[in-house]
């Protein structure tokens, strides 16, 4: 049985890997950052080995959660804000030589695979009325997006000569049950009574569904197609902030209330209080075109979009509202 070592699978998407691994016949190693309430899975969590590793970064030792392990996993690293002139020292620390630390001692240990969750934002903020594809030049314009850029030619410099193979999966704004950031933030927005200045927004986003995205991944596990390859991924549909607020309001049982505001006056308002990066990704187009994926593997998402924000509403309505009164 192939034995496969996902990190940072405590987390929102590791999670939900750990469990469709296991599902489908694979041996799981967990690395996690500790094991503080690790040795029984929780209600919904997957029951992998968990082996603490610490926190990513160019000192990590992979010896132990690597062992046996054929097939890696990267989904740890920084992913949430952070500000101030230290932040791309800190972004580079964990997800740039915490990626090349890892691949190093995959490599060192025999692992033959390497799969590595990177980001749409290598691309930039922005896609215009043209789709992103994977022959599209890096153009990252934050830290977190030049930090997941860096550590792809981290990984790709650290596999260049070794027999461990790396295939890169850029992702855009994951979202699903136990989704929290930004997509969280939208929906108890969405759960709320005030209108929203949206209506007169033209843009259009790509998105992914939490099991369309661990979906992808397992194939990339095994598919010799995928050998040395990068991929950008989404839904079947891209989405206009207006309209996912509509179909989000519909599935949470609430009505639209949308009101139009020009676009402008909305980033205006936004750069007077210090708020421009968020009503970008308001009112910027952001799409990738997934046909690579498609042509290499045979893969397709499985999950259409109405049916995963359906899935992440119901969740929120048995979770999310709950915990959010709570605290």
């Amino acid at each position: 049985m192939t034995r496969v070592l996902v990190t940072g699978a405590n987390g929102f998407i590791g999670q939900a890997l750990c469990r469709e691994l296991i599902l489908a016949g694979f041996e799981v190693t967990g690395a996690v950052r500790d094991k503080a309430g690790r040795d029984k899975a929780g209600p919904g969590e997957a029951g992998f080995d968990a082996v603490a590793t610490g926190e990513v970064g160019p000192d990590t030792d992979w010896r132990e959660a690597l062992r046996d392990a054929e097939i890696v996993v990267h989904l740890a690293g920084r992913a949430h804000a952070t500000d101030g002139a230290g932040a791309l020292a800190l972004y580079r620390r964990i997800n740039v030589e915490g990626t090349r630390r890892l691949a190093e001692a995959a490599d060192e240990s025999g692992a033959r695979r390497l799969v590595f969750l990177s980001s749409v934002k290598v691309h930039g903020e922005a896609s215009g009325a043209t789709p992103f594809t994977e022959r599209d030049p890096p153009a990252p314009e934050d830290p977190y997006g030049i930090s997941k850029w860096e550590a792809e030619q981290a990984l790709a410099r650290a596999t260049e000569r070794s027999d461990l193979v790396a295939v890169i999966l850029r992702a855009p704004l994951v979202y699903g049950p136990g989704v929290k950031g930004n997509f969280g933030s939208l929906l108890r927005v969405c759960d709320g009574p005030l209108p929203l200045p949206f209506g007169a927004v033209t843009n259009r986003r790509s998105l992914i569904y939490l099991a369309n995205l661990t979906g992808a991944i397992r194939e990339c596990v095994t598919n010799a197609g995928a050998k040395r390859k990068t991929f950008v991924l989404r839904d079947g549909e891209d989405i206009s902030t207006p309209e996912l607020i509509r179909r989000l309001r519909a599935a949470l049982g609430r009505p639209a209330r949308l009101i139009s505001v020009p676009p402008s006056s909305l980033r205006r308002l936004a750069g007077i209080v210090g708020r421009k990066a968020a009503a970008g990704r308001l009112l910027d187009s952001l799409t990738v075109d997934d046909g690579l994926i498609r042509s290499s593997l045979g893969w397709s998402p499985p999950l259409g979009l109405d049916e995963g924000l359906r899935l992440t509403a119901e969740w929120f309505r048995a979770h999310g509202t709950a915990r959010r009164g709570a605290a």
